[in-house]
Protein backbone atom coordinates (compact mmCIF):
# COMPACT_ATOMS: atom_id res chain seq x y z
CA UNK A 1 0.00 0.00 0.00
CA UNK A 2 2.70 2.18 0.76
CA UNK A 3 4.40 1.31 -2.42
CA UNK A 4 0.95 2.40 -4.24
CA UNK A 5 0.85 5.83 -2.46
CA UNK A 6 4.64 6.72 -3.28
CA UNK A 7 3.77 5.64 -6.95
CA UNK A 8 0.88 8.21 -7.02
CA UNK A 9 2.52 10.93 -4.71
CA UNK A 10 5.81 10.78 -7.34
CA UNK A 11 3.35 10.81 -10.30
CA UNK A 12 1.19 13.52 -8.79
CA UNK A 13 4.22 15.82 -8.82
CA UNK A 14 5.16 15.40 -12.19
CA UNK A 15 2.02 16.18 -13.25
CA UNK A 16 1.10 19.07 -11.36
CA UNK A 17 5.09 21.02 -11.91
CA UNK A 18 4.31 20.20 -15.29
CA UNK A 19 1.54 22.01 -15.79
CA UNK A 20 2.90 25.77 -16.23
CA UNK A 21 3.74 27.12 -19.66
CA UNK A 22 7.11 29.27 -20.37
CA UNK A 23 7.09 33.02 -18.41
CA UNK A 24 6.11 35.56 -20.71
CA UNK A 25 7.95 38.68 -21.49
CA UNK A 26 7.95 41.47 -18.78
CA UNK A 27 5.38 44.53 -19.45
CA UNK A 28 7.10 47.30 -20.10
CA UNK A 29 7.69 49.62 -16.95
CA UNK A 30 5.29 51.84 -16.41
CA UNK A 31 5.39 55.50 -15.76
CA UNK A 32 7.52 57.09 -13.00
CA UNK A 33 4.93 59.35 -11.28
CA UNK A 34 5.13 62.14 -9.18
CA UNK A 35 3.54 65.78 -7.97
CA UNK A 36 5.63 68.49 -7.38
CA UNK A 37 4.61 71.56 -4.82
CA UNK A 38 6.24 75.22 -3.89
CA UNK A 39 5.08 78.00 -1.17
CA UNK A 40 6.17 80.68 -4.69
CA UNK A 41 6.85 84.27 -3.23
CA UNK A 42 5.03 85.70 -1.65
CA UNK A 43 4.29 83.03 0.34
CA UNK A 44 6.91 82.06 1.98
CA UNK A 45 7.41 80.04 4.79
CA UNK A 46 8.39 81.36 8.68
CA UNK A 47 9.89 79.29 11.44
CA UNK A 48 8.61 81.10 14.39
CA UNK A 49 8.08 80.61 17.75
CA UNK A 50 4.58 81.47 17.34
CA UNK A 51 4.37 78.39 14.77
CA UNK A 52 6.65 76.56 17.46
CA UNK A 53 9.36 76.46 14.14
CA UNK A 54 7.43 74.03 12.24
CA UNK A 55 5.00 74.81 9.17
CA UNK A 56 2.51 72.52 7.69
CA UNK A 57 1.18 71.49 3.80
CA UNK A 58 -2.13 69.65 3.41
CA UNK A 59 -2.10 67.36 0.16
CA UNK A 60 -4.95 67.77 -2.22
CA UNK A 61 -5.49 64.45 -2.20
CA UNK A 62 -4.44 61.90 0.29
CA UNK A 63 -1.22 59.94 -0.79
CA UNK A 64 -1.75 56.05 -1.26
CA UNK A 65 1.06 53.25 0.30
CA UNK A 66 3.23 53.40 -2.01
CA UNK A 67 4.23 56.81 -2.27
CA UNK A 68 7.22 59.03 -0.71
CA UNK A 69 7.62 62.41 0.10
CA UNK A 70 10.83 64.43 -0.44
CA UNK A 71 11.39 67.80 0.82
CA UNK A 72 14.00 70.45 -0.71
CA UNK A 73 14.67 74.05 0.34
CA UNK A 74 15.76 76.66 -1.77
CA UNK A 75 19.22 77.81 -1.14
CA UNK A 76 20.20 80.26 -3.71
CA UNK A 77 21.45 80.17 -7.04
CA UNK A 78 24.54 79.10 -8.08
CA UNK A 79 27.13 80.77 -10.81
CA UNK A 80 24.94 79.70 -13.93
CA UNK A 81 22.27 81.44 -12.56
CA UNK A 82 20.63 77.56 -11.77
CA UNK A 83 18.36 77.41 -8.45
CA UNK A 84 19.77 75.50 -5.71
CA UNK A 85 17.60 73.01 -4.01
CA UNK A 86 18.89 71.48 -0.71
CA UNK A 87 17.21 67.73 0.11
CA UNK A 88 15.89 67.51 3.98
CA UNK A 89 16.98 66.94 6.70
CA UNK A 90 19.66 69.72 6.23
CA UNK A 91 22.26 70.14 9.30
CA UNK A 92 23.88 73.44 10.22
CA UNK A 93 26.83 73.77 12.95
CA UNK A 94 29.10 76.10 14.64
CA UNK A 95 32.45 76.74 14.20
CA UNK A 96 33.35 74.23 16.90
CA UNK A 97 31.93 71.86 15.09
CA UNK A 98 28.56 70.94 17.66
CA UNK A 99 25.02 71.44 15.90
CA UNK A 100 23.56 74.36 15.51
CA UNK A 101 20.08 73.43 13.87
CA UNK A 102 18.69 71.27 11.49
CA UNK A 103 15.76 70.84 8.85
CA UNK A 104 13.74 68.32 9.17
CA UNK A 105 10.35 66.67 8.28
CA UNK A 106 7.28 64.09 8.62
CA UNK A 107 4.64 63.22 6.56
CA UNK A 108 1.34 61.09 6.54
CA UNK A 109 -1.00 60.60 3.53
CA UNK A 110 -2.41 63.37 4.32
CA UNK A 111 0.33 66.24 5.38
CA UNK A 112 3.74 66.76 5.24
CA UNK A 113 5.20 69.24 8.17
CA UNK A 114 8.61 70.56 7.76
CA UNK A 115 10.40 72.07 11.31
CA UNK A 116 13.63 73.30 12.54
CA UNK A 117 15.16 71.55 14.92
CA UNK A 118 17.67 72.26 17.78
CA UNK A 119 18.34 73.26 21.26
CA UNK A 120 17.54 77.03 20.64
CA UNK A 121 15.92 77.32 17.36
CA UNK A 122 15.08 81.18 18.17
CA UNK A 123 19.11 81.43 17.86
CA UNK A 124 19.07 80.27 13.80
CA UNK A 125 19.69 83.01 11.95
CA UNK A 126 16.76 85.08 10.36
CA UNK A 127 18.17 84.21 6.98
CA UNK A 128 17.47 80.42 7.83
CA UNK A 129 14.00 81.01 9.84
CA UNK A 130 12.48 83.28 7.63
CA UNK A 131 10.84 83.94 3.86
CA UNK A 132 11.49 80.13 3.45
CA UNK A 133 10.48 78.43 0.14
CA UNK A 134 10.23 74.69 -0.37
CA UNK A 135 9.53 71.93 -2.61
CA UNK A 136 7.55 68.97 -1.80
CA UNK A 137 8.31 66.12 -3.75
CA UNK A 138 5.69 63.30 -4.19
CA UNK A 139 7.01 60.35 -5.87
CA UNK A 140 6.05 56.22 -5.82
CA UNK A 141 8.31 54.48 -3.28
CA UNK A 142 10.16 51.88 -6.06
CA UNK A 143 11.12 55.16 -7.71
CA UNK A 144 13.60 56.34 -4.94
CA UNK A 145 15.68 53.42 -4.79
CA UNK A 146 16.96 54.06 -8.72
CA UNK A 147 17.02 57.87 -8.48
CA UNK A 148 19.71 59.75 -5.86
CA UNK A 149 16.74 61.98 -4.08
CA UNK A 150 19.78 63.78 -2.90
CA UNK A 151 19.53 65.97 -6.13
CA UNK A 152 16.00 67.20 -7.06
CA UNK A 153 17.82 67.88 -10.81
CA UNK A 154 18.37 64.30 -10.77
CA UNK A 155 14.44 63.17 -9.29
CA UNK A 156 12.92 65.76 -11.50
CA UNK A 157 14.77 65.40 -14.68
CA UNK A 158 13.88 61.37 -13.98
CA UNK A 159 10.14 62.01 -13.28
CA UNK A 160 10.30 64.21 -16.24
CA UNK A 161 8.61 66.94 -14.82
CA UNK A 162 8.75 70.82 -16.36
CA UNK A 163 8.51 73.99 -14.34
CA UNK A 164 5.25 74.88 -15.64
CA UNK A 165 3.62 71.55 -13.88
CA UNK A 166 5.36 72.79 -10.32
CA UNK A 167 1.76 73.24 -8.10
CA UNK A 168 1.91 76.65 -6.11
CA UNK A 169 1.37 76.31 -2.70
CA UNK A 170 -1.35 79.18 -1.40
CA UNK A 171 -0.64 79.71 2.29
Amino acid sequence: MKKILTLFAVVGLIVFSSCEGPEGPPGPPGPATGAVFENLPPNYYNFTSTNDYSVGFDFPVPLVDSDVVLVYRYDGVDNGGRKVWQALPETYYLADGTREFSFKYIFTFNYVDIYLDGKNRASAPAAYRLNQIFRIVIVPADFVAKVNTASYLDVINKLNIQESQIHDIKL
